[in-house]
């Protein structure tokens, strides 16, 4: 079974999940979810699933060349006790991966469709980059020369991957002796939260032992809830514009820099550090909590219908295309891939509900005022 038809089979078990959480949620009267916002991150996680059938096989073949070609030893596949030194080692590898995606602005352009959502809820949880693959194996190549198998790393990694999906919810509460140890609900609402407080906080996978150890551990506090989404918003539900933002304001800046070294160092930076000459020219607001207004445009109700309805066609398509994908051609793959982001680009603007022209048109304003 590849790992395509794991998370089809896995699909039903998220959608219930996410179910169960929107009715608790209105029992409690804490409801989490709003319509648009729910589909623009399921729809960024099929998405990412999409766009990995190719962007994948990259990463693994540069994990099984170096597995080949320079490990150190070859340790077996059939060992319990490399299955779970494998599975430690790879929490350990994300942990790092995950502070660089933090603190490193090329890794933030990918990481960042993680975070762009106001909401907190399991559907967050699907909210995954398309762009993560092309850099993010570097990470991982110390488990390469250190001889964990090929199939023993990718099967931890999907086993890391999927424990991360219940964390993200509002419905859980502190958990005592688990919150020390583990990456838990309360951990990882620090972790989405934009608070000076929380703010790059809490990257453990399934671990939180690795964050207490290397200085990153922040606790969830009662008198400051957590203010969820980025400093930078998105404000928008479009696939393709949340994978790319981040990536075209870099792009922006290193263009307008009049330094090279500007141009180069602006990529491996930290978020939001901008060249004094280009921040001067092209100034940006501070970002300040009390101002944080989420991105809530009116749907009628002819365009949730509508984009519901879209949706779940998108979703059995994406589906199919997943089970079948070993068995398919790459030029069949990719048109029924380029059709589904399509649809899911269609989706996004009926979820704007024209809110994203009102946006663009402020924000010309206010770059042509700001220009000297």
């Amino acid at each position: 079974m590849t790992p395509s038809q794991i998370i089809v089979l896995a699909t039903p078990v998220f959608l219930g999940a996410i179910t169960l959480e929107l009715v608790v949620g209105i029992a409690r009267g804490r409801n989490t979810y709003r319509l648009h916002d729910a589909l623009a991150s399921i729809g960024l996680g099929m998405m990412s699933q999409l766009v990995g059938l190719f962007t994948k096989l990259l990463a693994i073949g540069l994990y099984v060349a170096a597995y080949e070609h320079v490990a150190l030893w070859r340790l077996p596949s059939d060992s319990l006790a490399v299955w779970l030194g494998a599975l430690l080692l790879y929490d350990l590898c994300y942990y790092w991966l995950h502070r660089a995606g933090h603190r490193i602005g090329i890794f933030w352009a990918a990481h960042v469709v993680h975070h762009q959502s106001e909401d907190y809820n399991l559907s967050t949880a699907l909210r995954q980059t398309s762009s993560g693959a092309l850099l993010g194996w570097l990470f991982y190549l110390p488990m390469a020369v250190l001889g964990v198998p090929p199939l023993v790393f990718g099967t931890v990694a999907l086993i890391d991957l999927l424990y991360q999906f219940w964390v993200h919810t509002q419905q859980v509460g502190k958990l005592g002796w688990f919150d020390r140890w583990f990456c838990s609900p309360s951990n990882h609402r620090v972790h989405h939260a934009v608070n000076d407080r929380y703010l790059d906080r809490n990257y453990g996978g399934i671990l939180i032992v690795w964050d207490r150890l290397f200085g990153s551990f922040e606790e969830e506090r009662d008198d400051e809830p957590c203010v969820y989404g980025t400093r930078a918003p998105l404000r928008s539900f479009d696939p393709l514009w949340a994978n790319l933002e981040v990536y075209a304001a870099l792009a922006r800046d290193a263009w307008h820099a009049c330094s090279w070294w500007d141009k180069l160092r602006i990529w491996f930076m930290p978020p939001g550090w901008r060249p004094a000459d280009v921040a001067q020219r092209f100034p940006k607001p501070a970002f300040r909590i009390e101002a944080v207004q989420r991105f809530d445009p009116l749907m009628s109700r002819g365009a949730k219908v509508a984009a519901f309805g879209l949706f779940v066609v998108l979703l059995i398509g994406a589906c199919v295309l997943l089970w079948f994908a070993h068995q398919w051609s790459p030029p069949t793959l990719l048109i029924g891939a380029v059709l589904i982001v399509v649809g899911l680009w269609v989706v996004g603007r009926l979820g704007e509900g024209g809110a994203r022209s009102r946006s663009f048109a402020a924000a010309t304003a206010d770059r042509t005022s700001a220009a000297p």
